[in-house]
């Protein structure tokens, strides 16, 4: 379709100017006509491009961009205001989003910072897993579909290669080839596995690698051969090009890049948690790489991608659900060895059951705790102890497969920060004990387990000593008392 001029009237909309002309489709700013309501927001138009030369996938991408915009909300995706149909003029409106697209980043003469990247990919990691609670997976991720907010959220943008596992695929039903952008794509997606959020975390992982050394860690391959080869090779270690960076984001970068997507980080929101929290990121192999990886593992993987053909996956909302992470509040002071037995009990529970799932230690420390009076009151010197004592608590619930780290956080207020941090690293379960957090008026005792209760958004499994301590050396039967 050509460029419609500014004034052009179209379904009660008018059209402004066009501010994007792709291949794609082309994008107007657009405002209501006839004195329509004001919706509160800027909006824009998106026309695809249907041209005789156009090949189907560009209707069925815009059948599937109408239908995801309606389903999926929250402040990671554009409010849907209206579509065209296929008869007429196909167009959808939607919220116009103020912001710079990570290609921005890419394109500044010097690479930012691990810090800055880290923060970005935190942004687009958080964006991933909103999408994937609402069961949708996105699968066309890349600098220029991720818009950056002023606030530091990020904004995903294109939905014409995604699919929700509760609505028909459209793009396997219609087409069994590998669906993507080649840089960015999924080794899974190569074969015609689509519905994996993990194929999403794929594509962050690329986008750190570009941020972190600006180059792409497989080139774009423009064959079916040069896509399959992801199926078996690892790129060429970040720190390799940029010896610079920290061995913590090369460990982050290439856990997202792995051919096998269970070797993959399980949830966009482990990534977030690991981007957050660099120094408790557990360095292995894959962070001290400076070379690449052996003929023989390639060769084996080779083996194992050969088998490799389309499947459907599990409902996204369903498989990140069974690897959650687990957030275990302890007291810093005032609590008894047996509240804390009970603690790592309810933990191990909430641990066993769920390969996987991650661990997260947290406990609160007033304001005033650090002084700088002396070294063993200095800042750094309490946060170290407290950090201490997490560690000592959680060696028991070391468990193979399970990820954990321990946090101190300084805040005068321990049932919001409680909750905060619970919102901020999507937690799933919040075991928490009845204990004071140090509160020493009696009267305040239940104030805070109380609060987080009310106010967390997961569930939170309030713990309570069941057993005299002395009895809780021989395990009980049945454990001790979690409700």
């Amino acid at each position: 379709m050509k460029l419609m001029a500014p004034g052009t009237e179209l379904d009660g909309f008018t059209i402004e100017d066009c501010i994007h002309s792709g291949g794609m489709a082309h994008i107007y700013r657009v405002r209501y006509s006839r004195g329509a309501p004001d919706p509160g927001f800027a909006m824009v138009m998106k026309v695809p491009r249907m041209t005789a030369g156009d090949g189907a996938e560009n209707i069925v991408s815009f059948e599937v961009e109408h239908q995801i915009l309606q389903i999926v909300a929250g402040p990671h995706v554009p409010r849907f205001v209206a579509a065209g149909d296929l008869q007429h003029v196909p167009y959808l409106v939607m919220e116009y989003v103020q912001g710079q697209t990570l290609q921005h980043w890419l394109d500044l003469p010097q690479r930012p910072g691990a810090d800055e990247v880290a923060r970005l990919g935190v942004a687009v990691a958080l964006a991933a897993h909103s999408l994937h609670q609402q069961n949708t997976v996105h699968l066309d991720l890349k600098p220029a579909n991720v818009l950056m907010r002023t606030d530091g959220t990020a904004v995903l943008l294109d939905f014409g290669l995604s699919c929700n596992a509760l609505y028909p695929d459209l793009l396997a039903e219609q087409l069994r080839k590998a669906v993507g952008s080649p840089a960015w794509i999924a080794p899974e997606q190569v074969v015609g596995i689509r519905g994996d959020p993990r194929s999403d975390i794929f594509a962050i992982g690329v986008m750190l690698y570009q941020l972190a050394t600006g180059e792409l860690p497989f080139g774009t391959p423009e064959t079916a051969g040069g896509l399959r080869q992801r199926l078996w090779m690892d790129p060429l270690p970040p720190r390799k090009r940029q010896p610079q960076l920290p061995p913590w984001l090369q460990e982050v970068i290439l856990r997202c890049l792995e051919p096998e997507a269970a070797k993959r980080y399980p949830s966009a929101a482990h990534l977030a948690l690991d981007l957050r929290h660099p120094e408790q990121v557990v360095l292995t192999e894959r962070g001290r790489r400076t070379e690449g990886t052996g003929l023989g593992t390639h060769l084996k993987r080779w083996l194992k991608a050969a088998g490799m053909d389309y499947r459907p996956s599990p409902l996204p909302a369903r498989q990140i659900a069974e690897v959650p992470i687990v957030m275990v509040a302890l007291p810093h002071e005032d609590i008894t060895d047996a509240t804390l037995y009970s603690l790592r009990q309810a933990a191990a529970r909430s641990l066993g059951t769920r390969p996987g799932a991650r661990l997260a230690c947290v406990t609160v420390i007033s304001p005033g705790q650090t002084s700088p009076a002396s070294d063993d009151s200095s800042e750094t010197s309490v946060h170290r102890r407290h950090l201490a004592r997490l560690q000592l608590w959680a060696q028991p619930l070391a468990l193979p497969g399970h990820q954990s780290s321990c946090h101190v956080i300084e805040s005068g207020d321990v049932a919001e920060a409680l909750v905060n941090f619970a919102v901020g690293n999507r937690v799933n379960v919040l075991v928490l004990g009845a204990a004071t957090h140090g509160l020493k008026l009696q009267r305040l005792l239940a104030t805070v387990p109380i609060k987080v209760a009310m106010a967390a958004p997961c569930t939170v499994v309030l713990v309570k000593q069941a057993l005299p301590f002395e009895l809780l050396t021989e395990p009980p039967p049945d454990g001790p008392a979690a409700r």
